[in-house]
């Protein structure tokens, strides 16, 4: 198994993550598909909530990959900073989309899912403002990141912001807890869950779909963003070689 400082080596990491990406990916399509078979047809309606109990399997999966996104930015981050990795902050950099895109999937169908069962699309509640703070967070990452790219900076800046930014996980976590919160409290556990087994079963499906999925995507930038650092310091050689003969 390679180590930690051997697949900082980009052309270890690319011939691991080539292969793997299309596996990650397809794999994460059939688990999903087959989770959102079982979850639309195969499952009871909820004897309180009905019929929209079901939006439950997409819910929890782009919830936990959304606050599982801006882990995996604190860890890179922090991986940056100390040891300098050189694919640390390409992995950040990855992350960043499609954590946002998820935590983005969160809100909406939480938001649906509230319509119904609280009698509204929105309600500045503890869970809800502070996931919706976590999209932000992203969409502030990923602009520093390009600001820093465009001055020529080292990713010190947005690699301590990635980990500055973690401090919202714990409050996510634990606002049903902390505040009267119209949301409700953890459902799910690692060792027992308040929701009927019939019901449950495909969200096991979906979210290992759904995190195989992101991984995959996740791996598919990384290569892209390593395939246009290669291309630009090729022009860059270029350049200097044209340069040189003039």
């Amino acid at each position: 198994m390679p180590s930690l400082h051997a697949l900082a080596n980009p052309a270890r990491f690319l011939k691991i993550a080539r292969p793997l990406t299309p596996l990650l990916f397809w794999a994460g399509v059939l688990l999903l598909g087959y989770g959102a078979w079982g979850g639309l047809t195969q499952t009871p309606a909820d004897y309180l909530q009905g019929e929209t109990v079901r939006i439950l399997y997409i819910h929890v999966p782009t919830a936990w990959l959304g606050m599982g996104g801006w882990s995996s930015i604190a860890v890179s981050s922090l991986v940056f900073l100390i040891w300098r990795h050189p694919l640390a902050m390409i992995a950040a950099r990855a992350i960043a989309l499609p954590g946002a895109v998820f935590a983005a999937l969160c809100l909406a169908t939480g938001s649906i899912w509230g319509r119904p069962t609280w009698g509204t699309w929105w309600q500045w509640d503890g869970r809800l403002t502070s996931m919706l703070l976590l999209f932000f967070v992203y969409l502030g990452f990923m602009a520093l990141i390009r600001a820093d790219d465009d001055r020529g900076g080292d990713g010190r800046i947005p690699a301590i912001y990635g980990i500055a930014g973690s401090i919202l996980l714990p409050i996510i976590r634990y606002s049903v807890i902390w505040w009267n919160t119209l949301h409700q409290g953890q459902s799910i556990g690692i060792t027992k869950s308040s929701i009927d087994p019939s019901i449950l079963w495909p969200l096991w499906f979906t979210l290992s779909g759904f995190s195989l999925l992101f991984a995959g995507i996740v791996l598919m930038r990384m290569r892209t963003i390593l395939a246009r650092t290669k291309a630009e310091a090729r022009m860059r050689r270029m350049a200097t070689a044209t340069e040189a003969m003039a």
